[in-house]
């Protein structure tokens, strides 16, 4: 039931972030960038006394889009952030039981239009039986440019835009977007707060800090983490957990040297109960294990992670990490919004966290003004947010169920699995009928996150075929027929390598 709106926009004068980091610290640019001009002050409360772990991260595309927003060129950021840049995810280990030791999604750019199609149709040929090329990163440039660690930096007289994420330090990336935000007119303030005032009919009504102090808005923002203050401790608004079908609930982390070829595509190793990621940065190479405690205990995965990297003494520190997977069943109740981990999390096997920080906070805004800056617009918006939840939780889960690995229970129980969304059975069913995954794609207006191009990317990249006719005509590979490979091999000499393309 809709709840009757609480303020007009003549009294939304004051907007209070709790919480700092890269999440708070992003949506606190975001909303001076767009509001300052209306007369919207905002105030991020972080405290003190709880650190940022700085890891290793990655990108969408979606950050490339903030940076440009904002009017933040790439020269300026990535040096302080010890980025590097991203076009490509490969997948190590995932599918051994049909052949596939790796397999690349590349980001999708606006050069793959002459090659998406030819790719969605030799993935259905092959399905009907035709011997053709399914190689994701045969068919989308990305996968070139990662093949030949080459920079997506195009040069003036390129015509094509080539979409990019990035790898950076968590912690350096959070602060850079500080020092912006306190430029731009954000009021920042360091308190550690522990309780919450709220009126009668339950909005919040300010900030309480352990020395008494109080913080008044209109609005609140919650960027606690995963100690939801807001949304959760003081709102009650219920929390949805993924862990029926992601199983993962912790992590661990050690930095290795920086690796001297700087690839542009993150790593992601299947090992016995999860897998690891690997992120190459100007200064070290962040690496992690995500992993199921239900199958392996903490001090096993650290060992397990560290005979992979040939870390086996203990010089390098660990972190130990916990994750709470699902979402909020509202991210926006009453006066508050949730972002970042209070809203939710989905585990960061395809770097979903700071695009839904960011989509989830551009939306909020549409919505907000939409709504003439009342609440006429909150239940619609708690509609696309948990959606886009569910759809990506979709997506990561296909990971799971998916995987042909037998040497492990963890690995059979995911694809044992059958806790899927109705969603994802019909996507499964269509390809294992030989149908049109596009149009089914289309049909469930899938294309918010994860299109058509990137559920091919999954299922050819597992290798989910059925053995070749015993008779081929030689013949109606597209890859071939199209040429695909020179037009590509073209278009990688107007590319730098990463090294030169960041002035390292």
């Amino acid at each position: 039931m809709t709840e009757p709106s609480t303020h007009t926009a003549a009294s939304l004068q004051h907007i209070a972030i709790l919480g700092g980091g890269t999440a708070g610290w992003m949506t606190a640019n975001l909303l001076a960038h767009r509001w300052a001009h209306r007369g919207v002050s905002v105030t991020l409360v972080e405290s003190p006394h709880i650190g940022i772990i700085g890891v290793g991260e990655g990108s969408t595309p979606t950050l490339a889009r903030l940076f440009r927003d904002l009017g933040i060129p790439d020269e300026e950021w990535m040096p302080e952030c010890k980025a590097t840049y991203k076009v490509n995810i490969r997948f190590d280990g995932w599918s051994p039981g049909m052949g596939v030791s790796s397999y690349s999604h590349p980001f999708i750019s606006q050069l793959d239009v002459f090659t998406e199609r030819a790719f969605h149709v030799n993935c259905r040929t092959r399905r009907l039986g035709l011997d053709v090329t399914t190689s994701p990163e045969r068919f989308l440039f990305n996968g070139w440019l990662a093949k030949e660690g080459l920079s997506p930096r195009t040069p003036e007289n390129f015509p094509f835009r080539i979409e990019y994420g990035y790898h950076f330090d968590s912690g350096l990336l959070g602060e850079f977007l500080k020092r912006k935000a306190i430029a731009r007119g954000v009021t920042h303030l360091e308190l550690d707060v522990d309780g919450v005032s709220q009126y009668d009919d339950g909005r919040i009504k300010s900030l309480i800090a352990l020395n008494g102090e109080e913080v008044n808005a209109d609005f609140f923002i919650d960027c606690s983490g995963f100690r939801a203050l807001l949304i959760q401790q003081t709102l009650g608004v219920p929390f949805e957990s993924f862990a029926s079908n992601l199983l993962n609930d912790a992590a661990v982390a050690i930095p290795s040297a920086r690796d001297e070829q700087l690839p542009v595509e993150t790593g992601a190793s299947a090992l016995s109960a999860g897998w690891a990621w690997r992120i190459p940065l100007t200064h070290r190479t962040g690496n992690g294990y995500v992993y199921s405690t239900a199958y392996m205990t903490p001090d096993a995965a650290e060992a397990e992670l560290r005979a992979q990297l040939g870390l086996l003494d203990a010089d390098v520190e660990a972190r130990h990490l916990k994750m709470r997977v699902g979402q909020v069943r509202e991210h926006w109740h009453k006066n508050c919004l949730a972002l970042g981990l209070s809203q939710g999390f989905i585990e960061p096997l395809e770097a979903t966290a700071l695009h839904l920080v960011q989509t989830s906070a551009e939306i909020f805004m549409d919505y907000y003004e939409e709504g003439d800056f009342t609440d006429t617009k909150r239940d619609a918006y708690n509609t696309v947010i948990h959606e886009r939840f569910e759809r990506v939780r979709d997506y990561i889960v296909a990971h799971y169920k998916l995987n042909t690995r037998d040497d492990t229970q963890y690995w059979r129980d995911n694809r044992n699995n059958r806790h899927l969304s109705e969603s994802l059975k019909q996507l499964l069913d269509v390809w294992y009928r030989g149908g049109d995954l596009t149009a089914e794609v289309q049909r469930q207006d899938l294309n918010s996150h994860f299109g058509a191009t990137s559920w091919h990317c999954l299922f050819a990249g597992y290798g989910q075929f059925p053995p070749p006719a015993a008779r081929q005509p030689g013949e109606g590979d597209l890859f071939v027929i199209n040429e695909i490979s020179k037009l590509f091999t073209g278009c990688l000499l107007n590319f730098r390598k990463q090294k030169d393309s960041i002035g390292l």
